[in-house]
């Protein structure tokens, strides 16, 4: 439950960055910062740098994960709520598994078919939701990429040679903070640092608490629980998401985005976390984050 509570504070903290911080130069300046903090765990823990065909698999896990995801997740939370952006990450798991039925790493099942297509109903009736006012097209389409990405670098990861969960994640950040950051100069972002505490505020607790604290809290409950336990955890990310969001930033807890919610994180259930019995092969991710 802990872990659940920091986590739904990520998509607040990013809305509250975003109204001061130009998007991928925030994003770009959040892993910048964390990876400066996690290389520290993984010098403190002994770990080695991976090397070969292991250091490949980090550096696209890190481009997929959090330089393609977060760049796009971080634009959509400029124009829409982040009670709206969690409850789409939640798909993230059954846009895994069509992803590894696609790339052939797993088989297609019913109850896959049949989840898919009940989140995505409700990522239908989220979107066409007329009391939440008009959602830009650019922004759900942002989501909705993200959630490929994340889903992607899981499938990936899995092709390469197992890694320790912190160093992965360290390469990762390592690597994303400067493509970030040079997207953001692309785009002609200004380079500017926080003047509102708030600002400081929201930057510290993505790159501390929401990038390394959370992270290795669950990494602490993959290794403590059963996977089919720890997979419910991101079920209960958009509920408290949505009650951060309405407390904090004043987000519409509308009909459609209520019933839609639960479409989706149905379709999560039965297509992909009812599955989940043994632990999964790949690395524990920072993908609800």
């Amino acid at each position: 439950m802990t872990e659940a509570v920091l986590a739904g504070g990520n998509s607040v903290a990013i809305r509250f960055s975003n109204r001061e911080l130009d998007p991928l130069w925030g994003a770009g300046l959040r892993f910048a910062l964390a990876a400066g903090l996690i290389v520290v765990v993984m010098a403190g823990l002994k770990l080695e740098v991976p090397r070969g065909r292991a250091l490949k698999g980090a550096v696209l896990f890190g481009l997929f994960q959090f330089a393609g995801a977060f760049g796009l997740y971080y634009y959509a939370l400029v124009d829409i709520h982040a009670g709206l952006g969690q409850t789409l990450l939640a798909l993230v798991p059954l846009a895994t598994l069509v992803l590894a039925v696609a790339q052939r790493q797993e088989r297609l099942s019913r109850l896959a078919v049949i989840g898919t297509l009940i989140g995505l109903t409700g990522v239908g009736l989220i979107s066409q939701d007329p009391l939440r006012g008009s959602i830009p097209l650019l922004s759900l389409l942002a989501v909705l990429g993200s959630v490929l990405c994340f889903a992607q670098a899981l499938v990936l990861v899995r092709r390469f040679p197992p890694i320790h969960p912190v160093a992965l994640n360290a390469v990762g950040m390592a690597v994303s903070a400067p493509v970030l950051i040079g997207a953001a100069a692309i785009a002609g972002e200004q380079f500017a640092l926080p003047q509102r505490v708030e600002t400081w505020v929201a930057l510290g607790y993505v790159a501390a608490i929401g990038s390394v604290v959370v992270f290795l809290l669950h990494v602490y409950v993959v290794q403590s629980w059963s996977a089919s336990r720890t997979s419910y955890v991101m079920v209960l990310i958009p509920f408290v998401t949505v009650v951060l969001s309405a407390w904090l930033d004043q987000e519409s807890v509308t009909t459609g985005l209520a019933l839609g919610g639960l479409l989706v994180i149905a379709g999560v259930y039965v297509g992909a976390l009812r599955q989940t019995r043994v632990p999964a092969s790949g690395p524990p991710s920072t993908s609800r984050w």
